[in-house]
This record gives structure tokens, C-alpha cells and sequence, in this order.
């Protein structure tokens, strides 16, 4: 019996572009139960040379210069927003007016309301919607959410994230978009605190109040050249403002009771990738690092007088969330799994008629953080959510 075939359009072809194709391109290959086709249809890019090297390259049937004659396309039935944030909501409304099924980048708006129209629209149209929040999806964070929701961690107290880069630590990097509020709305707190903010929602719960601290280190930069796919670009001679932060802080207390510290830096000499995070409960702990992403650390309290101390599991057996699609056990799994992982569940949860996980209403109350942490720091006060 053959699959009901769904054509997708994916509009932008860089870093996050690259990500996307691989994953439409794979996950019917891992996932052969997947109750739909994917079909990659066509790409989009303002760049003519540059979106149609990108066709060939990752394997999509057509391209596009134009992304409104995507969305018009009634061929296509999903629209991948993969595009600067400055686009995203415009694009994402219009998708979901045409009757698409939605896909988006995060943060899914530069601003608050941008992100409170997305949600609207998807709502109002009832189109399926979804967010690249791919963290979710590695194996180790969701073995780490069914020991949270088995209540094997206990009484949660304390959630303790990081996300360190360096790649704009030299003061000579170029002037890219991602440094630019007009274009990308914040810098590193949209960006990569984006990301532990998600998962500490999706592992201890929603926020209630937060106190934050956003700096900028280089104010002014070489004007950026020609960009590549792997967050760079050539720098020339002018120079130009510096308008989003560099790094971000923030105390945070949950619904729940439990306590939080987030810190977001590109300026951490060193760290290339490093999300880090650890969660304290009554009966034990678990910390997952991105830079060993198959690996998950857990202390059991209950555990034996001189037996204690922290173990690392291997969080890749077929019995651990996503795994068994993949390798044998201890055989690796790695960035680029997550997105097919989360693409796996977004397709089955779209053909059996069920929201998709994470969705723009994670992508709201995501930004409703991220927008609160802006307001604390420009009061030097806590706000609640």
C-alpha cells in the first residue's frame, strides 16, 4: 500500500538550510515506518547561484528566488521557515493563511508579538505547526525526561545550563546578520539561551519569575562580505555597529518551586558548542553536555553507603528514546541525528492528526522568557512571567 506523499518547501539555504535538507532527506531512510513520504520539493534562497548550487547539493527536485511563490504553490503542503529572524513571522503568517503546515526556526520571532501573531495565525488557520527545538531529540535528553517524569530525580530543586561559544570572540569577526537587531532581534540570548530555555521548560516545567543581565563586549565590527554555511563571512575594511548582546545571564525560579541559572556566552574562549546543563532532585541528578551528547551523567541517592557517585550511561541502546533507528549500541549518534529525530516524530504526529512536539506554543512561551530576561535587565529588577 502506497503513502500519502507530502511536498515540502524550505525556504533558506545556509547553516540552518544544510540541517533541514539532510534531515527530509534521511528520515524516511531511519524511520521506514514513517506513515508518510517526504518528498523534498523545493528549496528557496535570494540568491540565485547560491540556491540552486544548494538544490543540487542537498537533493531537492526544484528551487525557488521568491518564497511568496512557494507558499502559493498548491503543490507544497509544508513551508520549513529556515530563514534570519527578521522573516520568520512574515513568511510563518502568510504559510499558514495559504493552509500549510508550518515549520520554523527558533526563536520564531525576533519580538514578543511577532512570536504572538505566529501562534494566532497557525491558530486561527488550524494548521499543524512546529519548531526546531532538534535539542530535544537527542537520545540521552530523552531518556533524562522519562527518569524526570518516572519521579526517579525526585523533588526538583535546581536547574544549572549553559550554552558557551567563541566564534565572535576575536574583535576582527565579521559584522554578520546574527550581530544585528534588526535582522536577528537579539544576539547570543536569542540565539543559544533560546535553547536551555526550551529545555528547561520541556524538563522541570514553566517559569514564574526571572532577573537577567545581557552585555555586549565589541561594539563596533569590520562590515561583513560574502557568508558561508558555517556561521561565518569575509570581513572588509568599513565598520559598524555591534546592537545585540554578546552574553546573557539570568536567575530564574519555576513554577514549581525549583531554582534556575542560565548563562549564554560567544565570548567563551575555549567552547566551541558547550550546552551544558544539570538538574538536582531530591533523589539524584542528571547533567548532559552537547559536546558528549550520547552520554548521560546520573547520581542515585538511593543508591548503596560507598556505592554513590556519579555514572555515565551510554544513551544509545535501542531501548533509549530514538536510538534504535540508528546504530548498535555504542555505536554513536550525532548533531545531525536530532533534526531527524525531531522531523520522525513531527511527520507521524502530522499524519495521525496530533499536535507536534515542540510547537509554536513552546516557541511563544519560549519568547515570553526571552522577552521577560530583556525587561529585567533594562529595570535591573525581577519580572514575572
Amino acid at each position: 500500500m502506497s503513502k500519502k506523499h507530502v511536498n515540502v518547501g524550505l525556504i533558506g539555504y545556509q547553516f540552518m538550510g544544510k540541517a533541514h535538507s539532510n534531515a527530509y532527506r534521511q528520515v524516511g531512510r531511519f524511520y521506514p515506518e514513517l506513515p508518510v513520504e517526504v518528498r523534498m520539493h523545493t528549496i528557496c534562497g535570494r540568491n540565485q547561484e547560491g540556491v540552486k548550487r544548494a538544490k543540487e547539493q542537498f537533493g531537492w527536485d526544484h528551487y525557488e528566488t521568491d518564497w511568496r511563490k512557494v507558499v502559493e504553490n498548491p503543490e507544497i503542503d509544508v513551508i520549513d521557515v529556515s530563514t534570519p529572524g527578521n522573516t520568520h513571522a512574515e513568511i510563518a503568517i502568510a504559510a499558514a493563511a495559504a493552509g500549510k503546515a508550518v515549520f520554523c526556526e527558533k526563536p520564531i520571532g525576533n519580538t514578543l508579538t511577532e512570536a504572538h501573531d505566529m501562534l494566532k495565525a497557525v491558530q486561527q488557520h488550524t494548521v499543524p505547526h512546529a519548531v526546531f527545538h532538534n535539542y530535544r531529540k537527542a537520545p540521552a535528553v530523552g531518556l533524562a525526561k522519562q527518569m524526570i517524569d518516572a519521579g526517579e530525580l525526585g523533588t526538583i530543586y535546581h536547574w544549572r545550563a549553559t550554552y558557551l561559544q567563541d566564534w565572535i570572540a576575536d574583535p576582527n569577526f565579521p559584522l554578520v546578520w546574527r550581530l544585528q537587531k534588526e535582522v536577528a532581534g537579539s544576539g547570543t540570548h536569542g540565539d543559544i539561551n533560546a535553547h536551555i530555555i526550551d529545555m528547561a521548560r520541556h524538563l522541570i516545567g514553566e517559569f514564574d519569575e526571572v532577573c537577567g543581565l545581557l552585555h555586549t563586549f565589541i561594539k563596533e565590527r569590520p562590515l561583513a562580505g560574502a557568508i558561508d554555511d558555517k556561521l561565518g563571512a569575509k570581513a572588509g575594511s568599513q565598520m559598524g555597529a555591534v546592537t545585540v548582546d554578546d552574553a546573557a545571564m539570568f536567575l530564574a525560579r519555576f513554577k514549581n518551586g525549583a531554582l534556575g541559572t542560565f548563562e549564554a556566552s560567544r565570548f567563551a574562549v575555549g567552547r566551541k558548542n558547550y550546552h551544558r546543563w544539570e538538574i538536582n532532585g531530591s533523589k539524584g541528578s542528571v547533567v548532559f553536555n552537547l559536546e558528549k551528547m550520547n552520554e548521560l551523567e546520573y547520581y542515585n541517592e538511593g543508591a548503596a553507603e560507598g556505592r554513590k557517585g556519579f555514572a555515565v550511561i551510554q544513551a544509545t541502546e535501542g531501548s533509549h528514546p530514538w536510538a534504535g533507528h540508528f546504530w548498535p549500541t555504542g555505536h554513536i549518534m550525532g548533531y545531525e541525528h536530532t533534526f531527524i529525530n525531531l522531523l520522525a516524530d513531527a511527520f507521524t504526529n502530522l499524519a495521525e492528526g496530533r499536535p507536534i512536539s515542540p510547537n509554536f506554543v513552546d516557541g511563544y512561551e519560549n519568547q515570553r522568557v526571552l522577552d521577560a530576561v530583556e525587561r529585567s535587565h533594562e529595570s535591573r529588577g525581577w519580572v514575572k512571567l
